[in-house]
């Protein structure tokens, strides 16, 4: 793989520059601070992106390289892979995913896998290295080769680690530890007493005894539940038949109401019959001018009870009349005689005064009597008159009276008529509102049956009873539920521990199985690549260490060891700081031709700084012969790899960056 150019619109320090890249060795040359870091970044932010994540660190990655001004925070890369394919990408760093284009300019960003944390995943793909082994292989940031001597320690570690498991932060003995003690503590032995799976056990066997002791309140919950279930039915059953007659008994009320009123109108038709028959009973000689009959008015209901009691009285109109007239008659008659007497007695006494009193009253007593003549004379004649009008009175009486008696009769039959109906159609009503809830024959009994209220009182009594026994149940049922709900808590629990059980069991499974598995990645390693991989280290020291170091291998008690020139083996760690930097820079080296079959390029941050002339001059020409068809770039802050590669004859690209 080859970078060709870079385009920085802007990023961190470094903006509107544009670089071409060489196909071998690089010097990036610049001063501390000039932007030779940033754009190492840059690089490896176009690859895979830059990240958002703190990661121990006080600032994020995004954070520290955004512009401080709102400018154009993106770039493009342009390279080459080992196939011959061209691409070309654009990245907003403020936008997840990156614009991708083949050769022929088509976007084929969609063509790779998309990651919602990192974004697109195409460097990945095309490569097959991630970003993290990409930065602990191929690229050598500032200072990471140069260590102290307390930490010296630390990288022989790492030296062996990288040598038996291909990964310097992966050590086989720490691996197997650690999962031994993580299988303890997280799991546990037969041999253990306080461990997860010996504590879930044991809790296990108490539920399970816990749970045979209350099962015998299921039984009973179950009991409770079945008679509660048959009073339920009963009730129901039994509230269906007092529904019934409840409303048989309103529909019997509401029609003995009709009867009673029905009564009221026959008594009402035998009474206009009675008067009817009256009235026709009076003499027609002896009638009287009555009013004409007005139905339901006092004045009617008042003449008619004064006829009424006249007659009864055997006293007739006429007769009264005629009485009256008798009275009338005699008072002249007494009158002239007592007044003829006076007179008399004036005379006989010579007592001129009552004489002249005696005359005079005798002469107005005859002209009295003379006038009550003359009435009596017209008075026969009126009385005939009115004798007429009554008797038409009468009979228009009469025939009112039988006319309203007809629409009685007829308001009663209906009425009657229309009661009847309503009565068999609720009693319908009922039959087909509880047809299928009830037997028929049951209905039809109750419909029918002469003790209505009787029943209707011995089935309130039994639901009432019935009731009182569910909630006697009801509070038995209350008396269990907690250690029914005990029950069921216990029965969740248990369900969730033998989860958890079978989850330990399954975890220590797969904890011995990644131990075999480790054991045997690590016979093979040590079998095949180890060798190999310690063969082309040893080669790659002996041409930087210019043939002090020829021969390192693994030793599982040491770690690695190193081949002195009288050919004795000694630990790393008797080397010097400066051989045991070569030699990690070596293992870096070393360990990216295992890791992928494209050729990328080496990136190398200041490596170099604490070598003395001699180790850089023989570092660079390893690079030169060992690497020549390899892209090198290497970032520094001085001319000394400028100088010697002009002394050794080798071919390099300067790119000077200004701060």
């Amino acid at each position: 793989m080859k970078i060709q150019t870079l385009k920085i619109n802007q990023f961190g320090k470094l903006q509107n520059k544009e670089i071409e890249l060489d196909n071998h060795i690089n010097l990036i040359i610049g001063k501390n601070e000039s932007g030779k870091s940033t754009l190492l970044k840059f690089i490896l932010s176009m690859f895979y992106g830059l990240s958002k994540n703190k990661n121990g660190k006080t600032y994020t990655d995004f954070e520290k390289y955004t512009p401080w001004q709102e400018t154009d925070f993106s770039g493009k890369i342009k390279y080459t892979l080992a196939n011959g394919q061209e691409y070309e990408v654009f990245r907003e760093f403020r936008k997840k995913s990156p614009q991708i284009y083949n050769e022929q300019f088509e976007e084929v960003s969609k063509h790779y896998r998309i990651d919602k944390n990192t974004g697109n995943r195409f460097f990945t793909e095309q490569t097959g290295v991630e970003e993290e082994l990409f930065c602990k292989t191929i690229v050598s940031m500032q200072n990471e080769t140069r260590l102290e001597e307390k930490e010296q320690t630390s990288l022989v570690q790492n030296l062996s680690n990288l040598v038996s498991t291909g990964e310097d932060t992966l050590s086989y003995q720490k691996i197997i530890a650690k999962l031994n003690k993580r299988q303890l503590e997280e799991i546990g032995t037969a041999r253990s007493q306080d461990r997860p799976i010996n504590i879930i056990s044991k809790r296990l066997t108490q539920i399970e005894t816990e749970k045979e002791n209350l099962s015998r309140f299921v039984e009973k919950k179950y009991d409770f539940e079945e008679n509660k279930k048959i009073l339920e039915e009963e009730i129901k059953q039994e509230q269906g038949k007092l529904d019934i007659l409840k409303k048989r008994k309103n529909i019997e009320e509401s029609y003995y109401l009709q009867q009673e009123k029905m009564k009221i109108g026959e008594n009402t038709i035998k009474e206009y019959q009675s008067k009817i028959e009256k009235l026709k009973n009076i003499d027609q000689d002896n009638q009287f001018p009555i009013e004409p009959i007005r139905e339901k008015t006092v004045n009617r209901k008042e003449n008619t009870k004064k006829v009424e009691t006249d007659t009864r009285n055997g006293n007739t109109p006429r007769r009264m009349k005629e009485e009256s007239n008798k009275k009338i008659g005699i008072i002249p008659i007494i009158t002239g005689i007592l007044f003829v007497i006076l007179t008399v007695f004036g005379i006989s006494k010579k007592n001129s005064i009552l004489t002249v009193m005696g005359v005079i009253f005798t002469f107005f007593s005859l002209i009295l009597l003379s006038y009550q003549q003359y009435r009596k004379k017209t008075g026969n004649h009126t009385t005939n008159f009115e004798e007429n009008v009554d008797n038409e009175k009468v009979n228009t009486q009469i025939n009112l009276l039988k006319e309203t008696l007809e629409n009685l009769q007829k308001e009663q039959e209906t009425l009657k008529i229309s009661a009847k109906r309503d009565y068999d159609n609720s009693l319908e009503s009922i039959k087909n509102e509880f047809m299928g809830k009830l037997p028929l024959t049951e209905i039809h009994n109750l419909l029918t049956t002469p003790q209505m209220n009787e029943n209707i009182e011995v089935l309130e009594n039994k639901i009432a009873r019935d009731r009182l026994k569910i909630q006697s149940i009801a509070l038995d049922q209350n008396n269990i539920l907690p250690k029914l709900e005990n029950l069921a808590n216990l029965e969740e629990e248990y369900v969730s521990l033998e989860e958890q059980y079978q989850a330990l069991l399954l975890q220590n499974e797969a904890t011995q199985l990644a131990k075999q598995e480790i054991e045997n990645a690590y016979r093979e390693m040590k079998k095949q690549v180890t060798p190999n991989f310690t063969q082309h280290l040893s080669s790659i020291m002996e041409n930087i260490s210019n043939g002090t170091y020829t021969n390192i291998q693994l030793d599982e008690k040491d770690g690695i060891i190193v081949e002195t020139k009288n050919g004795n083996y000694i630990p790393v760690d008797y080397l010097s700081i400066g051989t045991i930097d070569q030699l990690y820079l070596s293992l870096r080296l070393g360990a990216e031709n295992q890791i992928t079959k494209e050729e990328l390029p080496i990136m190398l941050d200041e490596t170099f700084a604490y070598y003395d002339d001699e180790r850089l001059e023989n570092i660079l020409n390893f690079l030169h012969t060992e690497y020549k068809n390899r892209q090198i770039i290497i970032f520094t802050c001085t001319n000394r790899e400028k100088e010697i590669c002009e002394k050794k004859n080798i071919p390099y690209h300067t790119i000077e960056i200004e701060r």
